[in-house]
């Protein structure tokens, strides 16, 4: 665990107080364009969101399905970079200190930054935690132990193959909250089956005392509160996603019915964990 407490650490702490769990919310920076993208950050703590989660956009996404791997293309292709993602956190942090934002995504452009560049300037831009999905922790010299020394929670995947032997490892660095992956495969395929992710759960539990959040699959407010009631947290992108890409593929839809779109279905996501874990 970091030194001090950081906000997902008094999120999660906030829940539990509450008898809540938490809706955690993907979007990946800068899609469908800068703006838009922003005004969706903007709005999702008021949708709901407990947690959000900023993806860096990225020419090689290979643990993400069709839709983030199209959302990540649509932000690239509108000129988002990581310098201007780092931005983007600080001009909600200007506006919102409490919501945790998680950065996830790939060590590449990362390295290409500046390992202790891109911590300093993360810190600073107001974000909270790394998911990074390429880094195993055999690497954790790389970025997890700098991150974690500079302030930031490191969360890492367990997957359902991750087994016994392998979850001390997986855990070792872990801070924050560990995100299970519901399934074998892409973001936004198949539904997840809750009885199994149950067991996934307690097992995780047995070998670590933080919060465990759920994700891949989950695409409806049903399943979402499905999940909350086995897990901490239900996590949201490829749904959520979707609803850009359907506006962006009608050129007749403003920006403004895109952010409203993403923001009621994130909200009847939220009121799914909410409502069925409280």
């Amino acid at each position: 665990m970091s030194a001090h407490q950081t906000r997902l650490d008094r999120k999660f702490a906030a829940l539990k107080t509450d008898g809540r769990k938490a809706f955690v919310a993907f979007i990946t920076a800068g899609d469908p364009d800068p703006e838009t993208s922003f005004s969706i950050l903007s709005g999702l703590p008021a949708a709901g969101a407990d947690i959000i989660e900023l993806g860096m956009p990225f020419t090689d996404p290979m643990a993400d399905g069709p839709a983030i791997q199209a959302a990540s293309q649509r932000a690239l292709s509108a000129g988002q970079t990581l310098e201007k993602t780092l931005a983007m956190v600080a001009r909600f942090r200007a506006e919102n200190d409490t919501t945790p934002v998680v950065l996830m995504g790939y060590y590449n452009p990362i390295f290409i930054y500046g390992v202790e560049r891109f911590i300093t300037d993360a810190v600073a831009a107001g974000v909270d935690g790394l998911i990074i999905v390429d880094l195993p922790p055999e690497e954790d010299n790389e970025l997890c132990l700098p991150a974690m020394a500079g302030g930031l929670n490191f969360i890492r995947l367990a997957t359902p193959t991750t087994d016994d032997a392998r979850l001390p490892d997986v855990l070792k660095n872990t801070s924050g909250f560990v995100y299970y992956v519901s399934i074998t495969g892409i973001t936004g395929s198949a539904a997840p089956d809750v009885s199994k992710v149950s067991d996934s759960v307690a097992r995780i539990k047995r070998h670590t005392e933080l919060p465990v959040a759920v994700g891949f699959g989950i695409r409806t407010p049903e399943q979402a509160g499905a999940i909350a009631t086995v897990a901490d947290g239900a996590v949201v992108g490829s749904a959520l996603v979707d609803v850009i890409s359907e506006t962006v593929k009608n050129p007749d839809t403003p920006d403004t019915d895109c952010v409203a779109r993403v923001l009621t279905l994130a909200s009847d996501l939220a009121d799914g964990v909410h409502r069925k874990s409280s």
